[in-house]
């Protein structure tokens, strides 16, 4: 069972579709090696073991050709998502016994498609926050150092891939919710292009700024769930049709960036400076392999402001629970609401002109660099019982989200953008770089930072044991 975990996802389906293993044997593996380590890290707080056997017999029962491109392969959900039957909480004290009547849609997309749901991951309270802890469940702690933060929002799917609890896990990303996580673990995390994966719509049904993604310990395990997850649903109004492309061929092609513009800080500092000096040295990496690198970065100058407007019109329809459940709610939460119920048309308006400037200076600047690299995340993993951060590199910030500017920044472009690791700091704590493409342009990003992370030698340093630090 100890060497089904330390395989590659690719390779456990290559044996699922070959029926040299079984998605039970999957099942066992996991649920031993949760025993065995999430006492340390508490990624995994809501298991299904007992739903995920039952969803894996039926699939046993066809035939190996017809189980899906996963093949019965485990998925953990973030538990923001519903499952039906499976405890879904949105790590609020509100929702804490909640059981959902009905799976969303993008678990009855997932399953369709060969995959197996055995437990929810931990996120922070409404996945408000980059730090994984919340009333519910508790802290979700760094597998690399455990008195450091798994980041968020997607830091319990983060851990148990770093942990070796899962092959490949479900995200998601608004703020650098999928990147921010996979930076502090090292492992990877992609956030796709709006529409990409469809998903059931909250009470806003064309939102692009919150999109549901794939995360793995590599890009090509990213990939093969990145193919299973797209898809065009009519239950979904932005979702994209599939053009056939297979993700994981794109992966595999080999392809090699001409020129790519490499930045310290996208003109948003600031930046923790042994992050960025690890991050450019991965340029000079680059370079020797024949890529043109170029210091250089699009004007992204408004993104703190638009990103702060944005993000609170997002929360503004959580006015109700705030009105019902003040005394529930953290802090980070009510400030968010808040901020969204008192916004101005004005205000709205202007953002979203910056948006739109933002999105078209962009795609300008892919007219002469095929990716964009820059670091995830501004700092290294912090202790965990800071909320969030709250200075770097001198400068301080005034709420919980403005050290998120970086990723957010992206977040509003509409471009797909993956974090995979970099290299790691003197105290041995990983530091993730950020790769940007074009647009819908996922098939070139996942080819690029598949050339990169085999430059960079980093593609295998999960799964990991728990490490007590101080």
């Amino acid at each position: 069972m100890s060497d089904l975990i330390r395989m590659t996802a690719t390779a456990i389906v290559d044996g699922l579709t070959r029926g040299a293993i079984t998605p039970l044997d999957c099942l066992d593996a996991l649920e031993s090696r949760v025993a065995e380590v999430d006492g340390a890290v508490n990624a995994l707080p809501t298991r299904c073991f007992d739903r995920a056997r039952n969803h894996a017999r039926m699939l046993m029962a066809k035939p190996l050709e017809e189980r899906g491109p996963l093949a019965g392969l485990p998925v953990p959900i973030k538990d923001l998502t519903d499952v039906a039957g499976v405890r879904s909480t949105q790590g609020s004290p509100i929702f804490k016994d909640r059981i959902a009547p009905a799976s969303d849609l993008l678990v009855r997309h997932l399953e369709a498609h060969g995959g197996v749901v055995y437990a929810m991951s931990n996120t922070p309270e409404f996945g408000a926050g980059a730090n994984t802890f919340n009333e519910v469940f508790g802290r979700t702690l760094n597998p690399w150092n455990t008195s450091r933060s798994a980041a968020g929002s997607s830091g319990g799917a983060a851990v148990a891939l770093a942990t070796g609890m899962a092959w490949v896990a479900h995200g998601s990303d608004l703020g650098g919710s999928l990147r921010n996580p996979a930076s502090f673990c090292g492992v990877v995390g992609m956030r796709p292009s709006p529409g990409r994966v469809a998903a059931t719509p909250g009470t806003r049904i064309d939102s692009t700024l919150g999109v549901e993604g794939p995360m793995a310990r590599n890009v090509e395990d990213l990939a093969l769930l990145f193919d299973a997850m797209v898809g065009e649903e009519a239950a979904d109004p932005i979702s994209l049709p599939s053009d056939g492309t297979s993700y994981l061929k794109a992966a595999r092609s080999g392809w090699k960036p001409k020129r790519v513009a490499i930045s310290r800080d996208l003109g948003l500092p600031p930046v923790d400076r042994e992050v960025a000096d690890i991050v450019m040295r991965a340029a000079g990496k680059l370079e020797a392999e024949g890529v043109i690198v170029e210091e250089a970065h699009p004007d992204l100058h408004e993104a703190y402001d638009c990103a702060q407007t944005l993000r609170a019109l997002s929360y503004a329809n959580m006015r109700p629970l705030l009105e019902a459940h003040r005394d529930l709610l953290k802090p980070e939460v009510i400030w968010n609401i808040e901020k969204g119920i008192s916004l101005t048309g004005a205000e709205i308006a202007r953002a979203e002109t910056q948006r739109a400037a933002m999105f078209a200076r962009m795609r300008q600047f892919f007219e002469t660099y095929d990716l964009l690299l820059c670091p995830t995340t501004i700092v290294a993993p912090y202790p965990v019982e800071q909320r969030y951060v709250a200075e770097c590199d001198g400068v301080k910030f005034g709420t919980y989200v403005d050290w998120l500017t970086i990723v957010s920044a992206i977040t509003l472009t509409c471009s797909p953008a993956i974090s995979i690791p970099c290299g790691f700091t003197r105290e041995n704590l990983p530091v993730g770089l950020q790769i940007v493409a074009p647009g819908r342009g996922e098939a070139r990003l996942l080819a690029g930072a598949r050339f990169v992370e085999q430059v960079l030698g980093l593609g295998a340093i999960t799964p990991i044991d728990p490490r007590a630090g101080k």
